[in-house]
């Protein structure tokens, strides 16, 4: 995949992470500790930022008691691991995908071309994980390549062929593609799973992988 198709998944996912999470919990009735909880979370997410996402949640929390508001470290730290807020150190991304199995593996279609003409005729998708204080969490992301949005994800503590179905699926659910759209990714076991390939078929998706 391309350094600016990657770059901008590895964008779109923390988007995902720190912002989605957050506009489910506001669509809940707020308690006067949801209402804390709200003025707390801006206030990390200024200090993370003013940090340059240098800072965990020991040295947030002394920076939002310096000004003045009263929380705990245990506070800051739940929150921010709620919101995949992660100092810099944490190394939010790695790759995970294997690539080395006797799975079909599809033809690359797109072969570096990164542009789509129309909303849901190109999907792409990755798999990361990201650093949490429970440890890693896989993340999976597809984007439509047509107008660079999310239109599926999932997370999960294992990596398995049914947490990317389960992406899939949400992603169809949103967008309901024509028959033809395809489906890009690398050459990770999951991907070229029978059981994944199974589902592309069903909906009508053309398969398509990168090289090694």
């Amino acid at each position: 995949m391309s350094c600016f198709y990657q770059r901008q998944f590895k964008e779109e996912a923390i988007r995902l992470v720190t912002e989605g999470r957050w506009l489910v919990e506001r669509r809940q009735p707020q308690s006067k500790r949801h209402k804390d909880n709200e003025k707390i979370l801006m206030e990390i997410k200024e200090s993370h930022k003013n940090s340059r996402r240098a800072y965990g949640s020991p040295r947030i929390t002394k920076d939002i008691q310096a000004r003045g508001t009263k929380c705990s470290e245990n506070r800051v730290a739940r929150l921010m691991k709620i919101h995949g807020i992660i100092a810099k150190a944490a190394k939010k991304f790695k790759a995970t995908t294997n690539s080395k199995h006797n799975l079909p593996v599809a033809e690359n279609l797109l072969n570096q071309n990164f542009v789509a003409e129309k909303p849901n005729t190109v999907w792409v998708s990755d798999i990361t994980y990201i650093a949490t204080l429970e440890g890693w969490l896989y993340l999976i992301v597809i984007l439509d390549l047509y107008s660079r949005q999310v239109v599926g994800w999932a997370m999960s503590d294992r990596l398995t062929a049914d947490f990317v179905i389960k992406a899939l699926y949400q992603a169809i659910g949103r967008r309901r593609p024509a028959s033809g759209c395809i489906f890009h990714s690398d050459r990770g076991v999951q991907y070229a799973s029978a059981d994944f390939r199974d589902v592309l078929k069903a909906y009508g998706f053309i398969q398509s992988m990168s090289r090694k």
